[in-house]
């Protein structure tokens, strides 16, 4: 036999309880052929020796928007270790705009009011802008901040004149006016005066999420809605754009996208007397390849959990008069969800709040209980703030959680403000998903926060804010059930557990070098291990002098 690699002396964890440790790989065709004695006397095209580098599956990340990790790449950075206060940020703002030509617009992402104070008002953005229109997107993703001539490219020559839309809120001052803050279905009053993005700047957002991200020993990804500029999609063409990607070499991570759920049309009465939803020729959750596919349709139910406009069961611990909203009516979601599961798609429900959480799961009940179908896969994204019961019937529903890890350290104590002590205790459960019998994926939600699998793995397992506060402590992972979720788990998520996540004969040959053992080194040290190097179907997509 002729292989067209082998990856020799390595320290392999497979996670493959068959055959748990190995230190030779050998590949053919993308896959692995063969593992430690399976090739003795087999010959390869090439060889690799790895000097006996500590080895894992590949990571996967279960929800990570890695066009917008590229496009915010791109713009002015206010992330709170580069941007420490409002003012920093005003300046930030004003040195950005003396290099721009006249009229283009100033767009920075990453700021947090939890971490500066307070969000940044469009008076003080006329003020530093030199007549730029301005749109500064929350770190959430959830809201923006646009200045007067933001709002007014957007056709609203006045800011008294913005209106109030359905699922958003536009933040006014005591006379009424829109003081510049813009939350959930009303970012887009601002947002598609820019909107839809040209397929040549998607292309290159999509090139440095992926240089960045295979960097990361990111092998997988979900990218958790394309498709509707009205939610968080780039354009219409979203998906074109990815195939652009990869025939141009842009794209090495492989990808699963989720259409957002507006982007499904009413496909009329294809199957007897029921009307699809969904998208031309019939195609649903599933179609493509093993590089880049269609995973479910992505739903958003509420808002952000530090932004305070997730919808909560009661009022957040300090603002005593808000328990957040939703986006959809209850009656909506059912409807929507129930109509995409009838026309074979799954369905990820971004459901933040514990009040969002029993809408989603409703939904999903209802759907299967009108139309049947084994093992649908549905999922319930972020799943922030959980109840035990609400834990035990997402996994007596076959709903898989899909929450982040990264959250803990970024906007934990974020989180614990607007939730205080007590339900505190139900923020981004993990240990409980797997003590009740979940699958538990990894996923960072990055550019929410940080996409390295390394940091969101460390903080699944040690659960400490940026102030040093143990958040859910209950709630920690040991190592292997954090790099399980970072492979197997994630894999598992996108229906695709049969071919990734494991280092095993006939699964995909997508692994990762690590600088240390990740199962042996303290875990305060997590966070420091690098990537050495990184292997996607057998080729070195990325190599930092460890091959």
């Amino acid at each position: 036999m002729h292989l067209d690699a082998i990856f020799d002396n390595g320290r392999f964890q497979t996670l493959d309880p068959a055959r748990p440790t190995a230190s030779r790989i050998g590949v053919f065709a993308g896959r692995i052929a063969g593992l430690d004695e399976e090739l003795d006397g087999v010959t390869a095209s090439e060889r690799h020796d790895l000097g006996g580098a500590y080895v894992v599956p590949g990571f996967n990340d279960a929800h990570q928007h890695l066009s917008m990790r590229g496009r915010r790449l791109q713009s002015l950075d206010l992330r709170s270790d580069v941007v420490a206060s409002l003012d920093e940020l005003y300046a930030a703002v004003e040195e950005f705009a003396r290099n721009l030509p006249a009229g283009a617009w100033i767009k920075g992402s990453g700021y947090d009011q939890n971490k500066i104070g307070t969000h940044p008002t469009a008076e003080m953005l006329d003020k530093v802008s030199a007549g730029h229109p301005v749109w500064l997107e929350h770190v959430s993703a959830h809201m923006g901040v646009a200045n007067t001539e933001a709002f007014r490219r957007a056709g609203f020559t006045e800011r008294a004149g913005v209106p109030d839309v359905p699922g958003g809120h536009v933040e006014r001052d005591a006379a009424g006016i829109a003081v510049g803050l813009l939350q959930e279905t009303a970012l887009h009053l601002v947002t598609d005066a820019f909107q839809p993005i040209g397929t040549d700047e998607i292309v290159g957002y999509i090139r440095a999420g992926s240089e960045t991200g295979v960097a990361e020993g990111l092998t997988s990804a979900t990218e958790p809605g394309i498709g509707a500029v009205d939610h968080i999609g780039n354009s219409p063409l979203d998906l074109y754009a990815f195939q652009r990607a990869r025939s141009e070499g842009a794209l090495k991570v492989r990808m699963t996208l989720m259409p957002y759920i507006t982007v499904l049309r009413d496909l009329g009465a294809l199957e007897g007397e029921s009307n699809w939803a969904g998208l031309d020729l019939g195609i649903h959750t599933g179609f493509g390849d093993e590089y880049l596919r269609l995973g479910p349709t992505k739903i958003a139910t509420d808002g952000s959990l530090i932004g305070r406009s997730a919808y909560m069961s009661c009022c957040y611990h300090d603002d005593s008069a808000n328990r957040g909203f939703m986006q959809f009516t209850p009656g909506e979601v059912n409807d929507l969800i129930t109509a995409a599961h009838r026309s074979g798609w799954s369905v990820a429900a971004h459901a933040i709040g514990d009040a969002a959480v029993d809408s989603a799961l409703d939904a999903f009940e209802l759907a299967q209980q009108r139309h049947p179908r084994q093992d649908p896969r549905h999922r319930i994204e972020h799943f922030a703030v959980a109840s035990d019961a609400q834990v035990q019937r997402l996994v007596r529903l076959g709903v898989t959680a899909v929450p982040q890890g990264r959250f803990i350290s970024e906007l934990g104590d974020g989180m614990m403000r607007a939730l205080g002590p007590e339900r505190s205790l139900q923020c981004y459960r993990m240990r409980s998903l797997l003590e009740a019998g979940a699958v538990l994926p990894g996923s960072s939600d990055s550019p929410v926060a940080h996409g390295s699998p390394l940091l969101n793995i460390h903080d699944m397992v040690n659960r400490l804010t940026s102030d040093g506060a143990a958040l859910a402590p209950d709630e920690r992972l040991t190592p292997l059930q954090a790099l399980e979720a970072y492979t197997s788990g994630s894999a598992y998520a996108a229906g695709e557990e049969r071919i990734k996540g494991r280092l095993r004969r006939g699964m995909l040959a997508d692994f990762a070098l690590l600088s240390d053992d990740l199962l042996a080194v303290d875990t305060a040290r997590i966070k420091d291990l690098a990537v050495g190097a990184t292997v996607i179907g057998g080729d070195v997509v990325y190599n930092d002098g460890a091959l």
